[in-house]
């Protein structure tokens, strides 16, 4: 690898792995460079999909640290990297190979780890990071409101209890 070309390739995909929570690699044989731009769209703006070499792209995952599947890289390879929402990406690619059944998801990596096919199809299964937050927001609230309520509720007891006490006891001291 002694061309500087593929030493600036090797590194840029380097970065590109480093600086990504997740990257997607797919097959893409079979599409046109309008169902491409299609795609590129539709995975939002935290993610880039770029048509790479095998073998450039099998050293700059080592060299970040990744081990990846050797059968991964069989065949055209297109890489999803994503800097956002990994379940918004994986959506869009689950999405766009159901309608274009030539776009087939390889496996990839997910913060450093190495995710198959099925994985990342249930990563799409996910629902998205703001809803995922949104319920866990709501299951404190319900929480919360069930401790306060159990909170008010002791002294109210005790308040309730005392009164108990003190009206037995004056009907005790009233029949003496």
């Amino acid at each position: 690898m002694a061309r500087p070309d593929k030493a600036a390739a090797v590194a840029e995909l380097t970065d590109k792995f480093r600086s990504s929570n997740a990257a997607v690699l797919t097959e893409y044989r079979g599409l046109t460079v309008a169902q491409l731009k299609t795609l590129r769209r539709s995975l939002g703006e935290n993610a880039q999909y770029a048509v790479v070499k095998n073998t450039l792209t099998k050293i700059a995952a080592n060299e970040a640290g990744i081990t990846l599947d050797d059968q991964l890289f069989a065949g055209p390879t297109a890489v999803a990297f994503v800097t956002g929402d990994p379940v918004e990406s994986a959506k869009g690619l689950r999405d766009f190979a159901k309608d274009n059944p030539n776009l087939v998801i390889k496996g990839g990596v997910l913060d450093g780890k190495a995710m198959s096919a099925d994985e990342i199809k249930k990563l799409a299964d996910l629902e998205s990071r703001e809803v995922l937050l949104s319920k866990l927001a709501g299951a404190f609230k319900g929480k919360q409101s069930q401790a306060a309520q159990l909170f008010q509720a002791l002294p109210s007891k005790l308040v309730r209890t005392v009164d108990a006490l003190r009206a037995k006891q004056d009907e005790q001291g009233g029949a003496e």
